[in-house]
């Protein structure tokens, strides 16, 4: 039987074992934000007075490879303000600009070349912040952080904002200019204290990393040893109104049935507008009507052929992505905005006043859909209702890296109700050693429809909590948790597909360090250990996983994985075991080549018995050259019983991007799927053949994040038993435009 207390207590006595714990001294560089009007033209050329009297950040600490902080190369950052934005240079010399590793890219998708960024944190809170990465070709990226529990990025975030970069004969050069309204920072007149690092990426034969900053890797946070800019005062109130109105038009064609004629659809066109409002410099409202949620590239195919878990998806629609950070919590995923699938109109206010951090979502869904969890997997249901959706969160920033944060979901429908609330935060022992928790509570009001169909009780509710122990040091880390998720606890807004369960995990690894001319520049180990039961007491499963990761010259990563498993499914016990490899690295300049393989017994979960699987994935992404990339991935997978096949998998994912310039490009994807099941094995009528694709074309114009245009065409298609070949039953014709006004 499960005992709470009995494993509380050695998790910490475990833990504990290891005090004295360490401080750390940090010494922070304090710069002076320069002000001065100018009128600057963002090219990548720092031809303009001002910069010679901007402020001067040098990148003087080399943070990767970890060793020598020398930097290989030299890069100096210059920074002003004019009461409107920021403004941000960068020199980059390189001793061979040959090797500068870049291309056009689109946005956010630069993270693999040479570029430069500034990181700040304009709350001077040490507990998040934003990125802005250019490039030299001037590509952006950029994203919102934190570091409340480990550093965590956010690269869904876009704000409007400009840059340009040019390559020249010692190095590159870059231009940002940041408007201070894409930015949340406290309000009033008094002097402002940022938090600010300037950094550089140098992909060679090992990635360098190099900023003004020295980070100490015996201090888990990184945002608390940031050098501080200051001088940044009376900046005019704004009105800090962006619209963006879009027209959306498609038309879909189908057939019903296989083999068959088109059957054309009408032309559906909508007229939406998104409002956001920057009320005061630390508060934002977003709202739409009528909005455009549609997605204009497919997702990745995931394979579902041997899984019983819903699957997840990232989420890629504006409205939901401004402000997502302030509704996520350090342990259970409660909002999965995914979920609201269709609405018609959304609300949305987030904000920041001193050490209180607040979000309000109200929105409505035509679909409403849910994952019905429990411990031996999960399903999904649709109910054919209109659901109403509310989120509220709230997190009290205590001390310099504790924190307190509240939060609730609810949605409703005439028949069915779900509400759920949360509370949890963090607490630090010193700068390496946190105690993390969360507490949730749901309450459920399942329809007859929920009750018939999963044979679930009219009324549900549940608790779950998590607790968790780490340390984080420079060679090596420790951490313990324990977890405990009640049978009819549901967070039907968000993603907790699993339930009845009670868990203990304990782990830890150690890091060695070479150095940057080793063949292997950091070696290490990682092993882990969990437990779990269901609430009945009854066993549910026991692992052990041992993990060895080596990195080295090219870029180069290899990581082994051993894993043994004793798991509990449909009233059997099943042992399994497996090793996987997952390695990768630049064979040249413009190639990435990945690959993932793994061999061992697994569970067939559609009859509950053991067979032997094998996965093969490679991945090749390739910079043909400064306009062309492609990227082809490929999934290969099997499961046999006794030595005969049940199913044998491949899926192949091919994307081609032509970067006409920094604005124009043309996609095209292409996505087969073919699965063979072998129809005897099975205890139910299959069919054996499985094949399905699909295609997607895209023409793309982009000013900025919020004003495009896009002009595309997309089909799919399958083949079963019943079909000789594979035909297209679907197909999209659609356009989308979108401008950003600012006022």
């Amino acid at each position: 039987m499960f005992d709470s207390k009995k494993y509380i207590a050695a998790l910490a006595s475990l833990y504990f074992c290891f005090i004295p714990l360490s401080s750390a001294q940090m010494t922070k560089q304090q710069f002076n934000l320069v002000h001065q009007s100018a009128a600057i033209e963002i090219d990548g050329e720092l031809t303009e007075a001002a910069w010679q009297q901007a402020t001067h950040i040098p990148l003087i600490y080399r943070n990767e490879p970890v060793g020598d902080l020398t930097p290989p190369v030299k890069t100096d950052a210059y920074i002003f303000e004019d009461g409107e934005s920021l403004y941000v240079a960068f020199i980059a010399h390189d001793p061979d600009p040959t090797k500068i590793r870049a291309a056009l890219r689109d946005r956010d998708d630069l993270w693999a070349d040479d570029n430069v960024a500034l990181m700040i944190d304009t709350f001077n809170d040490e507990r998040t912040g934003y990125e802005f990465y250019v490039n030299p070709f001037g590509a952006q990226g950029d994203m919102a952080m934190s570091d409340v529990n480990g550093w965590a990025e956010d690269a869904s975030w876009n704000a409007i904002w400009d840059s340009a970069a040019k390559i020249t004969t010692e190095g590159y050069v870059v231009e940002m200019r940041i408007p201070f309204s894409a930015l949340r920072f406290p309000k009033g007149g008094a002097q402002q204290t940022w938090s600010i690092a300037v950094w550089r990426n140098y992909p060679r034969e090992v990635l360098y990393q190099m900023a003004n900053v020295g980070f100490d890797l015996d201090v888990a946070c990184s945002l608390c040893q940031f050098d501080k800019l200051v001088g940044l005062s009376n900046i005019p109130e704004t009105k800090n109104i962006q619209i963006v109105p879009s027209l959306t038009a498609l038309r879909h064609d189908e057939k019903p049935i296989l083999p068959s004629a088109w059957q054309a659809g009408e032309v559906d066109k909508e007229l939406g507008v998104d409002l956001r409002w920057g009320f005061t410099q630390d508060a934002v409202i977003n709202a739409t009507i009528n909005p455009d949620f549609s997605t204009v590239e497919a997702d990745t195919i995931q394979l579902d052929i041997n899984s019983n878990d819903s699957l997840y998806y990232d989420e890629k629609r504006p409205f939901f992505l401004d402000g997502a950070s302030f509704f996520k919590t350090n342990h259970f995923n409660l909002l999965y905005t995914r979920n609201i699938a269709a609405p018609d109109y959304g609300v949305k206010l987030t904000g920041k006043s001193d050490n209180h951090s607040y979000g309000i979502l109200l929105t409505d869904d035509e679909n409403t859909n849910l994952i019905i969890p429990s411990n031996q997997g999960s399903s999904l249901a649709n109910l054919d209702e209109k659901s109403k959706v509310a989120a509220l969160s709230y997190q009290l920033d205590i001390g310099e890296q504790n924190n307190l944060a509240i939060m609730s979901t609810h949605r409703e429908t005439q028949s069915y109700h779900n509400t759920v609330l949360s509370i949890g935060g963090g607490y630090w022992f010193n700068p390496s050693d946190s105690l993390q928790y969360q507490v949730s509570y749901s309450d459920t009001e399942n329809s007859n429809e929920l009750q018939q169909y999963f044979s679930l009780d009219k009324h549900q509710q549940g608790a779950a909590y998590k607790l968790e122990l780490s340390r984080e040091n420079r060679d090596y880390h420790l951490y313990g948790s324990l977890e405990n998720v009640a049978t009819d606890f549901r967070a039907d807004l968000g993603y907790e597909p699993e339930v009845d369960y009670k868990n203990i995990t304990l782990g830890g690894g150690q890091t060695w360090y070479g150095d940057n001319q080793d063949i292997l520049t950091s070696w290490e180990y990682e092993t882990e250990w969990d437990k779990t039961f269901a609430q009945n007491g009854d066993l549910l499963e026991e692992e052990f996983e041992l993990i060895f990761l080596v990195k080295g010259q090219m870029r180069s990563y290899a990581r082994l994985g051993l894993t043994h498993t004793d798991e509990f499914y449909f009233d059997d016990f099943f042992k399994q075991n497996s090793a996987y490899i997952q390695a990768g690295f630049y064979p040249s300049q413009n190639i990435k080549l990945t690959l993932f393989t793994e061999y061992g017994s697994e569970i067939d979960y559609h009859h509950a018995r053991l067979g032997d699987s094998f996965t093969f994935e490679p991945d090749l992404t390739w910079d043909v050259n400064n306009h062309l990339q492609i990227v082809l991935s490929h999934k290969f997978n099997y499961l046999e019983l006794d030595g005969e096949r049940l199913f044998t998998a491949n899926v192949t994912d091919l994307r081609l991007y032509y970067k006409f310039n920094m604005q124009s490009m043309l996609k095209l994807i292409l996505q087969y799927e073919n699965i063979d099941k072998d129809q005897q094995l099975y205890q139910r009528e299959i069919s054996e053949v499985n094949k399905d694709y699909g295609t997607q074309l895209v023409y793309s114009y982009k000013l900025n994040a919020q004003t495009l245009f896009y002009l595309g065409y997309s089909d799919t298609g399958y083949q079963d038993d019943d079909l000789k070949s594979l035909q297209r039953n679907q197909r999209t014709f659609f356009t989308k435009f979108s401008y950003a006004w600012q006022l």
